[in-house]
């Protein structure tokens, strides 16, 4: 762990380096206020930082307020080092964001018994923060393609109409099916199956640009999301994808697959939240057509498929 030592007195910055790089850890030093709070607006800043309260340029409470009001992230733990051992001033300093403090002279076994104490701290927020970014790729992503699930996509989709809305640029979504995909897993079971449905959809998402947005809605059914795109211009890119999806066999074990996909585009000239419904039917619309004619092709629509009553 790499650890911001910031004390301008030169025999406890020499005691404290001595002491920290003994115990195996990595120093960043800083003879003052001003270059203890470059280092800890750094990129790489220091997770751990032992502050003298009395600097030049400024005193380690007011890093330690700093740092605090800017809601660092990730968690830097603050320790001082401080010769004030009145209540008034401890309270001051835990006022101000310090979580912990040590009073001049300092015996270096309470020293490394604080700074284990504080990396026990900043582990445990690694952990927590690791444990949230798994539980939110459990609650937007489909576990078997790594894609966006239904709900997030749907989120996805409702975010652009309203940029959208805002920029005045259109909105272009893809309704995709594989084609014939049940006698795949009648035929070849489910884990097989599944298999062939990851393949398609990696295929997929390499053919998209990197602001789309690709989801699994159930099943073998995918929603694009194409921001900026005209009618036009997302059925070029939705052929290029069914191009590269059935441009060679997929292989899983010792079997060879050709597979295909249908398509249907719509698109929101005018965008708007209230659109999504529309725009949905409509591109379910031209799915339905493009399978009737032949699946292995792709079917648009530019009128929004408004429910009856609304188009009433």
């Amino acid at each position: 762990m790499r650890i911001l030592v910031a004390e301008d007195e030169i025999t406890y910055r020499h005691m404290l380096r001595t002491l920290l790089t003994k115990w195996g850890y990595e120093i960043v030093m800083a003879g003052d206020g001003l270059e203890a709070w470059e280092a800890l607006r750094s990129e790489d800043r220091p997770r751990l930082a032992i502050l003298d309260w009395m600097m030049p340029g400024m005193d380690g409470v007011d890093i330690c307020r700093a740092i605090r009001q800017g809601k660092s992230d990730p968690y830097i733990y603050l320790l001082l080092l401080t010769s004030r051992d009145q209540k008034q001033d401890v309270v001051q300093g835990f006022e101000a964001g310090a979580d912990d403090y040590l009073i001049k002279p300092f015996d270096p076994h309470e020293l490394r018994a604080r700074v284990h104490a504080g990396e026990r701290i900043v582990e445990l927020q690694d952990r927590l923060i690791r444990a949230q970014e798994a539980l939110r790729e459990q609650a937007t992503h489909d576990p078997l393609t790594g894609l966006l699930n239904r709900r997030a996509c749907l989120d996805s989709l409702l975010a652009e109409l309203s940029r959208g809305g805002r920029t005045g640029s259109p909105v272009c979504i893809g309704m995709v099916d594989i084609d014939h995909f049940k006698r795949v897993n009648d035929a070849h079971g489910h884990l097989i199956g599944d298999e062939v449905l990851c393949e398609v959809a990696r295929r997929m998402q390499d053919s998209l640009r990197r602001y789309d947005v690709i989801g699994r809605l159930g099943g073998e059914e995918f929603l694009l999301v194409l921001p900026g795109c005209s009618i036009e211009e997302g059925v070029k890119l939705a052929e290029r994808i069914c191009h590269v999806v059935c441009s060679e066999p997929v292989k899983v074990k010792n079997w060879s697959f050709a597979v295909s996909i249908s398509l249907g585009v719509a698109v929101a000239n005018q965008p708007a939240p209230g659109d999504m419904e529309a725009l949905l039917g409509s591109a379910d619309a031209a799915l339905y057509r493009a399978k009737e004619a032949g699946r292995n092709r792709v079917e648009f629509s530019t009128q929004l498929r408004r429910p009856s009553s609304e188009a009433e």
